[in-house]
């Protein structure tokens, strides 16, 4: 894709400047997060539990904040629901009393097993998938091999144990999250079915991956289609290739050499990473106390690089590792306190922010009474639109600028008096000396 381009002309009614002249490349900057703020937090929510938009996003709206809710497709009327992508089901059940589970079927019978009818055959999946993921390969293929057999005897039961995409309790329809997407949330992709997407074959995993993607886009339009989070945090590598060519950014990971990525599970301090941003995610799991929620907070404001990734799923004893609703109000209240500090924004937000600001390159010109200020990135204008803060240092002799009729905020710092505004991309504007 072609470099777009687009400039800022900061007209300086100074008689004395030179008529043209390169200046310092920092004479204008990009701000790490916007507005200047020391971290990021997003908030972001698993599964579309119903709670989660009856109780959790009241409480974000009435402090004026916003999430990312990664929705179940499947699960809602009017979407294509989850099913099975292959060859003749009794096939595939007939060669499983003779041929045992390995390498060369475990996906294509992973795949099927999770649509045989029963809720112990999927959660039979998700044994299997989360065995293959740790490395337990034969703990995979020995149970699949003992849920073939149960389906053969017709030993496997329908239970309440599993919450599966037709949980009848979840009844949030579409119109409902246009609603909550225009009131600034956002909606994207958790897939059609919430699988193991690491035991799919090629066909099944495409389907989750790009109905999903469709089904959102036709009721939500392409702008909710820009990120999605692949189930249970997977970072399978066969996975991460297929989801990455359908979605611009996922959850799950982002390589980036500017990017140190600390999933839920690891025990790195954000504090000693040395990258550019450090991506922290977080998750309260049955245990985790209010107070160590808190600590996320204060750690992510203890340094000037951190994103803070938080990931909720129940709500008011609904759904996995479920917080009461009371504790997520004292929680937001105060994420909202430190506002002045922390940019909070949905997922897709911060990292459209991120990657505009490290692709971009920016060059200061000066000719007479103007000081022209230039940004090139090699990233589409359209769908990066999210504004990006700059910084541009005055002459000594100003004393402020305006934009337009604005009078733009600003201060001094160490290397002097400066001011601050946003700018979209392919936005212009000229900073006329106050």
């Amino acid at each position: 894709m072609p470099f777009r381009l687009f400039s800022v002309l900061l007209l300086l009614l100074c008689p004395w400047g030179p008529l043209f002249a390169q200046l310092p490349a920092d004479t204008t900057v990009i701000e790490r997060f916007r507005d200047g703020k020391t971290g990021a937090v997003s908030l972001t929510f698993d599964d579309g539990i119903i709670t989660q938009f009856t109780v959790a996003r009241p409480i974000l709206d009435s402090l004026d904040l916003r999430a990312t809710f990664y929705v179940i497709t499947g699960k809602i009327r009017g979407a294509r629901l989850g099913r099975f992508i292959g060859r003749n089901r009794e096939d595939i059940v007939r060669e499983a009393i003779d041929v045992p589970t390995d390498s060369t079927n475990l996906f294509e019978r992973a795949s099927l097993i999770a649509f045989t009818g029963t809720s112990e055959a999927v959660d039979y999946h998700s044994r299997i998938g989360a065995a293959y993921e740790a490395g337990r390969r034969r703990e995979a293929y020995r149970l699949t091999d003992e849920a073939y057999r149960k389906l053969l005897n017709g030993k496997l039961r329908d239970t309440d144990a599993v919450v599966f995409h037709d949980n009848p309790v979840d009844t949030t329809t579409w119109a409902d999250l246009r609603a909550y997407q225009a009131a600034g949330h956002e909606i994207a992709s958790h897939t059609v079915t919430h699988p193991r997407l690491a035991v799919l074959d090629s066909a099944n995993l495409r389907y989750e991956l790009e109905q999903s993607r469709a089904d959102i886009a036709r009721h939500l339009g392409p702008a909710a289609t820009f990120s999605a989070e692949g189930p249970y945090g997977t970072e399978d590598e066969r996975v991460m290739r297929y989801a990455h060519a359908v979605y611009p950014a996922l959850r799950n990971r982002m390589p980036a050499p500017y990017l140190a990525e600390l999933n839920r599970g690891s025990r790195a301090a954000p504090g000693a990473q040395e990258r550019e941003y450090v991506q922290w995610q977080r998750g309260p799991v049955d245990g985790t106390s209010l107070r160590q929620m808190k600590n996320w907070v204060d750690t992510t404001l203890a340094h000037d690089n951190v994103w803070l990734v938080e990931v909720f799923h129940g709500v008011d004893d609904y759904g996995w590792a479920a917080r009461p609703g009371a504790e997520l109000r004292t929680y937001f209240t105060y994420l909202k306190e430190q506002e002045d500090r922390l940019w909070i924004a949905p997922f897709a937000t911060v990292t459209k922010y991120i990657r505009a600001r490290e692709t971009a390159t920016l060059t200061t010109e000066r000719k007479a009474d103007t000081l022209t200020v230039t940004l090139a990135t090699p990233l589409d204008t359209v769908m990066y639109d999210e504004p990006l803060t700059l910084t541009t240092y005055l002459p000594a002799e100003w004393t402020g600028a305006r934009l337009g009729d604005a009078r733009l905020p600003g201060g001094t710092d160490e290397r002097g008096r400066y001011v601050r505004y946003a700018l979209r991309p392919g936005a212009s504007g000229d900073l006329i000396r106050d």
